[in-house]
């Protein structure tokens, strides 16, 4: 299928298509014209993507990752490597979850002062 069809199927544009691409998170193949052409299990694969996104990982992670994705739910395998990875990626979310709620309790009190 073309990335017109790909994206009217997965409902990602294909600027985000091509990006998915330049990241090597999507491989296409090229007709002898040049246009991408993708198989069919490149629908589950944009739906890996976008749910793995939806995580918040970012596209260096999702490549790691998606090795071990199954299904349209992306699922995981994790082998240990990945499983520290995501660790990390879960503790480095956590200190910025700490973070914002610092600056909330700071901002509020601003707000509290002010009353």
């Amino acid at each position: 299928m073309r990335i017109g069809e790909l994206a009217e199927r997965t409902g990602v544009s294909t600027r985000l298509l091509r990006y998915y691409e330049e990241q090597g998170l999507l491989t296409p193949s090229r007709d002898s014209n040049g246009y991408r052409t993708y198989a069919e299990d490149a629908v589950v694969r944009v739906r890996q993507i976008r749910r793995l996104l939806g995580a918040g990982l970012n596209t260096e992670v999702i490549a790691s990752a998606l090795q071990c994705a199954r299904g349209e739910e992306a699922h995981l395998d994790l082998c240990p490597e990945l499983a520290r990875l995501l660790h990390r990626e879960l503790t480095a979310m956590d200190d910025r979850i700490g973070t914002l709620q610092r600056r909330r309790s700071a901002l509020a009190g601003y707000l509290s002062a002010g009353s």
